[in-house]
């Protein structure tokens, strides 16, 4: 795919966490309680900033060393989940550029929304507290339909809410399956390279449309001045 037409574009969709939000620290907090209660040391927040994007199952192998075979990892996950609610509003933020970037978004009349596998009982609230998403025209999370990234289903829902057609719509995710859930609902695709990128991933074998390696560079892409 070339250089995105800015006439071409009339919707940007962004993944939430490590590609508008950076919530790690909240994360953290949640996991090092659980590790507290079992007499364990807590773990710097740069240890589980690479596995935000898979979520609890890759947070749980890194906080209790408990992965999704393990008989225990289904009621660690809700207790997870629990100790996280407890958590949300002590450290999540927008990455710089986020505000700025998406101010101009919608200075030039384009809408942006988010698409996340995150739950709604977290997503929610989350963009809620955040000032920078106050305008977010369209939130899908991870319950809201029947499959997640990467299918599709959660991107199209997404254009639908926005009666915009998928292929006027840019996915920014910093993800392998952002960029594959994209390529499957018709849209262009561009990875932050800025995120969550997990070990042993390699951002070039994305078959991403573009990169950025921060917010406002988005703006480059579309041709926004």
């Amino acid at each position: 795919m070339s250089a995105p037409r800015q006439h071409d574009i009339r919707a940007v969709l962004f993944d939430l966490d490590g590609t508008l939000i950076d919530s790690a620290v909240e994360l953290a907090q949640a996991l090092n309680h659980m590790r507290a209660q079992r007499g364990l040391p807590t773990l710097p927040v740069e240890r589980y900033r690479p596995h935000v994007g898979s979520g609890a199952r890759g947070l749980l192998p890194i906080g209790l060393d408990i992965g999704p075979a393990h008989t225990a990892f289904e009621a660690l996950r809700e207790e997870f989940f629990d100790t996280y609610a407890q958590c949300l509003g002590a450290g999540t933020q927008a990455f710089e550029g986020v505000a700025p970037m998406l101010q101009r978004l919608q200075a030039r009349g384009i809408r942006w929304g988010i698409v996340t596998n995150k739950i709604e009982r977290f997503a929610r609230p989350i963009v809620a507290q955040t000032p920078a998403l106050a305008h977010c025209a369209a939130l899908v999370a991870g319950d809201t339909t029947a499959h997640t990234k990467p299918h599709p289903e959660p991107l199209l829902e997404a254009a639908r809410r926005l009666d915009i057609a998928p292929a006027h719509c840019i996915y920014v995710g910093d993800d392998p399956r952002d960029m594959q859930a994209g390529r499957s609902a018709g849209m262009g695709t561009i990875a932050a390279l800025y995120g969550y990128i997990a070990p042993g991933e390699n951002p070039a074998q994305w078959a991403a449309d573009h990169s950025i390696q921060a917010p406002m560079e988005l703006l480059q892409k579309l041709g926004i001045d």
